[in-house]
């Protein structure tokens, strides 16, 4: 191994390569199938993608039979191609992701071997495998792993142009992923944060010169790419003559671009929101390196180090492009981890040669792996705040955390102070490995409501409709039987109006509310409620329609969606709304 990563051969390089991809889809794919999606976001997809294929509907992304602008449809599309091929949505909803992070590593590795030789590239690719959210990532069916392999399928043309170039069909190829990645998740085009710097390195002639034709027919290949999905899009909802689709338009082209970032009304974080809260663990380990790559940043900066700068620059300017919106998540990060990379990348090397920099990995890995064991020990003692905790969110990990906080005892005492970072990543796949199937199967019966909504069903009959006031995304995906809702931004009280509305008009429907919402309205006769207990965080009530008969209703005080209930080989008949 260490003759490997001293001057691999070409052959050496193609079996370390192969071993590393085999690895990454190992790490990476390891839990598909083993859990249902989990909130806040995966339900929402899966449920998008799912009413794809029931409906047959792919140009206009819905959500409980209500239009959803809040995002383009390509991820949805992927989800849908990815449940239809393995015919399951617990197979399915993981895949697009998965896929995602292993093609921006293959990206990353391949680059940096063209850039900085066949060491390095590996290197690279172990450092990127590394990064906690990177990983985590790749195990969260959100849009930004998507979206992350888009920009740095970007991010890798433009540079091969500027760096190896001229190149002029990867700098096309470049364009056509940022446009994919603008009907992704908007900020397709984050790859062009590498311009700035670009433009003062070629004015010293270090890396190609960018012409006007060049970037004309880039900024053409990159709206070609928009209009695929968009012109049509525009044009179906500006001609239909319907009122919901020329809103969803208006919504996706402009709410959800321009004013979401300009003048956000979620997720409001100050300026310093991420250098403070989300980098320091986004990046970890990476960030141990730190306090030695900066110096090293620099003297390249002074010897014109395009390669490192390039890429440097970019993250630097993603993170000030993210920080100046008022609305931030750390997902938004995501995108920066490969281009770190990037710039890491020839410094690995020597790097791992720091005594110190091994002992600051051992030093996190005791930190890490002792907080797990004490706090498992102390779980298991049944601490009371440990206990309160794991009553709330029905997860006794107790277990769990013992184990791989004694494993990482086990690594500490192994590997010694001076092999501080082979520890902390064998440690890191060890967490990850037992994460993707030992905490997926704590976690999934308290994320997900499969079983709660079995049991509905058997209490209701699974042919009988069902209300889902103020509903979240995760229950009506797992809805045994017919459903309908209310609209997502409709005010709470709005909403159980209409149902009240709704039940009287059938004694055989019924109604699933938050005990906190439907408490509020004593009308409803608590003899005949059904309490389904605590599921996702929330105390649970199942209201047959004639416990609501005292209850003032109004049909028009919400619009009503119904919900598709089954793929179209699987429909039959239902009961009437």
């Amino acid at each position: 191994m260490r003759r490997l990563w001293t001057d691999p051969t070409q052959t050496q390089y193609r079996r370390a390569w192969l071993l590393l991809v085999l690895f990454s889809i190992v790490l990476l794919g390891i839990g598909i199938g083993l859990r249902d999606p989990w909130p806040a976001d995966e339900p929402r997809f899966a449920l998008n993608a799912l009413e794809m294929l029931r409906t047959g509907q792919f140009w206009f992304p819905h959500r409980g039979g209500e239009l959803y602008p809040d995002k383009p449809p390509v991820f949805m599309w992927a989800s849908a191609i990815a449940i239809w091929l393995t015919g399951s949505v617990r197979l399915g909803f993981l895949i697009p992701t998965a896929l995602g992070a292993l093609g921006t590593l293959l990206l990353v590795v391949d680059l940096c071997r063209r850039l900085h030789g066949r060491r390095v590239a590996l290197l690279a690719g172990v450092a990127l495998l590394s990064a906690f959210q990177f990983v985590l990532q790749a195990k969260t069916a959100q849009i930004d792993m998507m979206l992350t392999f888009f920009t740095t399928l970007g991010s890798y043309g433009l540079l091969r142009h500027a760096l190896l170039g001229p190149a002029r069909r990867w700098w096309l190829i470049g364009w056509a992923a940022m446009g994919i990645g603008i009907i992704t998740k908007g900020v397709g085009i984050l790859p062009l944060t590498l311009l700035p710097a670009w433009l003062w390195f070629a004015h010293r002639d270090k890396v190609s010169r960018l012409a006007f034709k060049d970037l004309l027919q880039g900024v053409g290949v990159l709206l070609l790419c928009i209009a695929v999905w968009g012109v049509p899009m525009i044009l179906i909802a500006t001609f239909s003559g319907d009122p919901g689709l020329a809103a969803y338009r208006d919504d996706i082209l402009f709410k959800q671009t321009g004013q979401r970032y300009a003048d956000s009304w979620a997720h409001l974080e100050p300026w310093y929101y991420y250098l403070v809260k989300v980098l320091p663990w986004a990046w970890m380990p990476l960030t141990l390196a730190f306090p030695w790559a900066i110096p090293a940043w620099w003297r390249r900066l002074r010897r014109l180090d395009a390669r490192t700068w390039l890429p440097l620059s970019s993250v630097v300017l993603v993170v000030i492009f993210f920080s100046l919106s008022p609305g931030k998540r750390g997902v938004y990060m995501l995108p920066t981890l490969p281009l770190l990379v990037m710039a890491l990348a020839p410094l690995l090397p020597g790097l791992l040669a720091k005594r110190r920099l091994h002992w600051l990995g051992f030093g996190l890995l005791a930190l890490l792996g002792g907080v797990l064991l004490v706090a498992g020990v102390l779980g298991a003692a049944g601490l009371p705040a440990l206990a309160e905790l794991a009553a709330r969110h029905a997860v006794s990990p107790w277990g769990w955390w013992i184990v791989i906080g004694a494993i990482a005892i086990g690594l500490l005492a192994w590997a010694r102070p001076r092999r501080g970072l082979y520890a902390l990543g064998s440690w890191l796949v060890v967490f990850w490995i037992s994460w993707s199937t030992w905490g997926y199967a704590l976690q999934d019966h308290a994320r997900s409501p499969r079983d709660m909504m079995t049991e509905v069903a058997a209490i209701t009959g699974p042919t009988a409709w069902l209300a889902l006031p103020d509903f979240d995304e995760e229950f009506l995906l797992q809805s045994r039987q017919p459903s309908v809702q209310f609209g997502d931004k409709t005010p709470a009280k709005a909403q159980f109006r209409r149902a009240f509305a709704w039940l009287q008009a059938d004694p055989d429907r019924w109604m699933l509310a938050m005990k906190r919402q439907a408490e509020n309205y004593p009308c409803i006769d608590r003899g005949q409620i059904h309490d389904l207990g605590i599921q996702n965080g929330d105390h649970w009530w199942l209201v047959p329609a004639t416990a609501v008969q005292a209850c003032r209703g109004d049909a028009r005080a919400a619009p009503l969606f119904i919900a598709p209930t089954s793929l179209p080989e699987e429909s039959g008949d239902a009961p009437k709304v």
